[in-house]
Protein backbone atom coordinates (compact mmCIF):
# COMPACT_ATOMS: atom_id res chain seq x y z
CA UNK A 1 0.00 0.00 0.00
CA UNK A 2 1.52 3.28 -0.82
CA UNK A 3 1.31 6.03 1.57
CA UNK A 4 2.26 9.68 1.41
CA UNK A 5 2.65 11.48 4.57
CA UNK A 6 3.52 15.44 4.62
CA UNK A 7 4.68 17.03 7.59
CA UNK A 8 6.34 20.45 8.00
CA UNK A 9 2.81 23.03 8.04
CA UNK A 10 1.85 25.51 10.42
CA UNK A 11 1.14 29.19 11.14
CA UNK A 12 3.58 31.45 10.26
CA UNK A 13 3.55 35.55 9.89
CA UNK A 14 3.36 37.08 6.45
CA UNK A 15 7.32 37.24 5.56
CA UNK A 16 8.19 34.10 6.55
CA UNK A 17 9.36 30.85 5.88
CA UNK A 18 8.03 27.25 6.38
CA UNK A 19 9.47 24.06 5.09
CA UNK A 20 7.15 21.20 4.16
CA UNK A 21 8.19 17.53 3.72
CA UNK A 22 6.93 14.28 1.86
CA UNK A 23 7.72 10.63 2.71
CA UNK A 24 6.73 7.95 0.34
CA UNK A 25 6.18 4.61 1.53
CA UNK A 26 4.94 1.14 -0.03
CA UNK A 27 7.08 1.74 -3.15
CA UNK A 28 9.90 3.57 -3.92
CA UNK A 29 9.77 6.97 -5.48
CA UNK A 30 12.38 6.45 -7.82
CA UNK A 31 11.62 6.70 -11.46
CA UNK A 32 8.20 9.00 -10.39
CA UNK A 33 7.45 12.42 -10.87
CA UNK A 34 6.12 14.04 -7.50
CA UNK A 35 4.54 17.44 -6.91
CA UNK A 36 2.76 19.47 -4.73
CA UNK A 37 -0.73 21.26 -4.78
CA UNK A 38 -2.38 23.21 -2.61
CA UNK A 39 -6.22 23.58 -2.16
CA UNK A 40 -7.79 27.12 -0.74
CA UNK A 41 -11.22 27.27 1.01
CA UNK A 42 -13.68 27.45 -2.16
CA UNK A 43 -11.31 27.06 -4.87
CA UNK A 44 -9.88 24.60 -7.30
CA UNK A 45 -6.64 22.59 -6.43
CA UNK A 46 -3.84 24.43 -7.72
CA UNK A 47 -0.08 23.19 -8.68
CA UNK A 48 2.78 24.85 -6.22
CA UNK A 49 5.56 22.79 -7.97
CA UNK A 50 6.22 19.32 -9.23
CA UNK A 51 9.78 18.04 -10.14
CA UNK A 52 10.49 15.40 -12.34
CA UNK A 53 12.03 11.87 -11.49
CA UNK A 54 15.65 13.00 -11.79
CA UNK A 55 14.74 16.18 -10.22
CA UNK A 56 16.64 18.07 -13.02
CA UNK A 57 13.25 19.64 -14.01
CA UNK A 58 10.80 21.52 -12.25
CA UNK A 59 7.62 23.36 -12.87
CA UNK A 60 6.16 26.16 -10.31
CA UNK A 61 2.79 27.61 -10.23
CA UNK A 62 3.24 31.47 -11.87
CA UNK A 63 2.11 33.08 -8.08
CA UNK A 64 4.90 31.21 -6.28
CA UNK A 65 8.06 31.43 -8.55
CA UNK A 66 10.81 32.73 -6.84
CA UNK A 67 9.63 32.31 -3.27
CA UNK A 68 8.90 28.23 -3.21
CA UNK A 69 11.82 25.63 -4.27
CA UNK A 70 11.16 22.08 -4.46
CA UNK A 71 13.48 19.16 -4.13
CA UNK A 72 13.92 15.70 -3.87
CA UNK A 73 15.85 13.04 -1.68
CA UNK A 74 15.55 9.18 -2.15
CA UNK A 75 11.44 8.93 -1.10
CA UNK A 76 11.27 12.57 0.28
CA UNK A 77 10.01 15.35 -1.62
CA UNK A 78 10.17 18.93 0.18
CA UNK A 79 9.05 22.11 -0.35
CA UNK A 80 10.76 25.79 0.74
CA UNK A 81 8.74 28.09 0.86
CA UNK A 82 9.71 31.47 1.12
CA UNK A 83 8.06 35.05 1.59
CA UNK A 84 4.76 33.53 2.51
CA UNK A 85 1.88 35.84 1.58
CA UNK A 86 -1.58 35.13 3.48
CA UNK A 87 -2.78 34.22 -0.13
CA UNK A 88 -0.77 30.92 0.14
CA UNK A 89 -3.09 30.04 3.38
CA UNK A 90 -4.29 26.82 2.14
CA UNK A 91 -3.91 22.59 2.90
CA UNK A 92 -1.37 21.47 0.97
CA UNK A 93 -0.76 18.05 -0.86
CA UNK A 94 1.82 15.64 -1.62
CA UNK A 95 1.37 13.82 -4.83
CA UNK A 96 3.52 11.08 -6.98
CA UNK A 97 2.86 9.55 -10.24
CA UNK A 98 2.26 6.27 -11.21
CA UNK A 99 4.56 6.31 -13.87
CA UNK A 100 8.40 5.16 -14.41
CA UNK A 101 11.02 7.42 -16.28
CA UNK A 102 8.08 9.26 -17.41
CA UNK A 103 7.24 12.50 -18.43
CA UNK A 104 6.32 15.17 -15.49
CA UNK A 105 3.14 15.45 -15.03
CA UNK A 106 1.67 19.04 -14.62
CA UNK A 107 -2.01 19.01 -13.66
CA UNK A 108 -2.99 17.38 -10.78
CA UNK A 109 -5.37 14.61 -11.91
CA UNK A 110 -2.48 13.05 -13.27
CA UNK A 111 -1.32 12.30 -10.43
CA UNK A 112 -2.38 8.81 -8.82
CA UNK A 113 -1.50 9.07 -4.61
CA UNK A 114 -2.23 11.88 -2.09
CA UNK A 115 -1.20 12.70 0.83
CA UNK A 116 -3.58 13.49 3.59
CA UNK A 117 -2.60 17.09 3.63
CA UNK A 118 -0.98 19.67 5.75
CA UNK A 119 -2.29 23.53 6.76
CA UNK A 120 -0.53 26.06 6.09
CA UNK A 121 -1.84 29.57 7.47
CA UNK A 122 -0.33 32.83 6.86
CA UNK A 123 -1.37 35.79 9.18
CA UNK A 124 -1.01 39.07 7.55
Amino acid sequence: QVQLEESGGGLVQTGGSLRLSCVVSGRTAAGAAMGWFRQAPGKERERVAVIGWSGGDTYYGDTVKGRFTISRNANTVSLQMNSLKPEDTAVYYCALDNGYYSGTPLEADEYDYWGQGTQVTVSS
